[in-house]
């Protein structure tokens, strides 16, 4: 017995539950797109509605998405169909994009007078890039800040790999965003991101000439303070001190013959070099390597020295000031970063935020317990390749930073061996020196350099209003 066809009606019914059912197969394998987007009107420690939009959300990467990085993002305050998408990433490796937002560029600052240790709260900050700018700020690599991994293996992460879970980060978050495509995008961050943001680019550019789609809208990237040949940054401290008087001629002279301008692989049998380092190590010992301006906190354990010299120059720590019972005096800057960690670890902001349940313990401001492997010893390469596409650069540097001192930048910047478009020069705020800057061309890039007068690292986190003043004048491609 012949079956008899199926009637026009039925067919196309069954042609729509099938495409419904294809749709959907398609949503659940696209987890984290567009399913976890949060739009915050309110936040605990703000009084009123927030007067610009924050979204947050997490985006899935890596193997079946085990890994969840999640994000803030803040619409530019000025035109967000027109103005730059700009990615930040903050340093570490392992330091939240939350730091970004509060203590560097974002719309909000902890109101330190008005805020108590149980009770943080913030107010606006005039001098947020958000103003000029839409701003992702994200959390990476995996276990940074609110990211987290599905698994143990996940956490294990590399600077190329990070680097490859950021780039798919910014295709799907841009996926689920198209109204920001046609936006100028750059990528941007700040200290150790200076190692990760020039594979970002590189990424971008070369998905862009093998026509992978969407085609991003890539202008240029901008790093402030950053890594960029660990061991030259490092090495370049030494000749930064003498510049800034923190060692005397006498010792300087010394230091360079023992060590033969070498001073982070010291060989052991050196006497005379380790006992210079050991004198440099005295002299510094009382100084806040993040703003040599300022004092070290009495609070922090002493470092290794020695062989080890770089290593004393470590990030910042506030697990004694969360238990001491009194905060001592000193001033120390570590203390404004404690209503970061109350803050971020109320379940109430949790909440607030979107966080998910369970996906991590405590939140610290800076992780320096990940399980990272730095793979790339170099970028130099990167930007040499990125120069020669027609890209715009921004590299700042703060002029008090001993932990990436502006020396060993511009001593990477000149090996690149570009044309000086335009010589070394003050640049002005408010009819006051911000800083010196000059600029160097290759063909179509442009490259400008700008030291912040007063800055530490990193720079706008000192400097705010100099820093907006600098990048707004940047991205409208006006002279500094």
């Amino acid at each position: 017995m012949a079956v008899p066809p199926l009637q026009p009606q039925a067919d196309n019914k069954y042609i729509t539950n099938m495409f419904s059912c294809v749709l959907l197969v398609v949503i659940l394998l696209l987890p984290n797109i567009v399913a976890s987007q949060t739009i915050i009107n309110n936040l605990p420690g703000y009084s009123g509605g927030l007067p610009f939009k924050l979204e947050t959300g997490y985006v899935g990467v890596g193997e079946l998405d085990d890994v969840q990085l999640f994000y803030y993002f803040v619409e530019s305050e000025r035109s967000p169909k027109d103005d730059p998408l700009v990615l930040w990433l903050t340093g570490g490796p392992g330091c939240s994009a939350f730091s970004g937002l509060v203590y560097e560029i974002g719309p909000l600052s902890f109101d330190y007078t008005n805020s108590s240790r149980s009770s943080p709260t913030f107010k606006l900050n005039p001098y947020s890039w958000t103003k000029v700018a839409n701003i992702i700020f994200l959390d990476a690599p995996v276990g940074t800040g609110f990211s987290y991994a599905n698994s143990w293996e996940g956490y294990s992460m590399t600077d190329t790999l990070s680097a490859a879970q950021t780039y798919t980060f910014l295709r799907k978050w841009l996926i689920a965003h198209p109204t920001f495509l046609r936006n100028p995008l750059y990528i941007a961050g700040d200290s150790y991101s200076g190692i990760v943001v020039p594979i970002i680019v590189q990424k971008i550019s070369d998905a862009n000439e093998d026509g992978r789609k969407p085609a991003m809208n890539l202008q240029g990237y901008v790093l402030g303070d950053p890594t960029t040949v660990p061991h030259d940054d490092y090495n370049s401290r030494i000749s930064f001190a003498h510049r800034k008087t923190l060692i005397s001629d006498e010792l300087y002279e010394s230091i360079k013959t023992n060590c033969n301008g070498e001073y982070i692989n010291v060989d052991p049998n050196n006497t005379a070099c380790i006992n210079d380092l050991n004198a440099v190590t005295k002299c510094i010992k009382k100084i806040y390597p993040a703003n040599i301006l300022e004092p070290v906190c009495s609070l922090l354990s002493p470092k290794p020295v020695g062989s080890k010299w770089e290593q004393s120059l470590g990030d910042d720590s506030v697990d004694l000031l969360l238990t001491a019972p009194q905060i001592s005096k000193p001033w120390c800057r570590s203390y404004n970063y404690l209503f970061s960690y109350i803050w971020a670890n109320n379940q109430t902001v949790r909440d607030a935020l979107g966080i998910r349940e369970g996906s991590i313990r405590e939140w610290t401001r800076c992780n320096a317990s990940l399980s990272y492997t730095d793979n790339i010893f170099s970028t130099l390469n990167f930007h040499r390749n990125l120069i020669k596409k027609g890209y715009r650069m921004l590299i700042y540097s703060g002029d008090q930073d001993m932990i990436i001192p502006y020396v060993g930048t511009h001593a990477w910047i000149k090996s690149l061996n570009l044309t000086v478009s335009d010589d070394w020069e003050p640049w002005f705020v408010d009819g006051q020196v911000a800083g010196y800057t000059m600029e160097y061309n290759y063909k179509k890039s442009r490259l400008r350099y700008a030291i912040v007068k007063g800055g530490g690292h990193t720079a706008p986190e000192y400097k705010p209003k100099e820093c907006f003043a600098m990048v707004d004048r940047w991205f409208a491609y006006y002279p500094l």
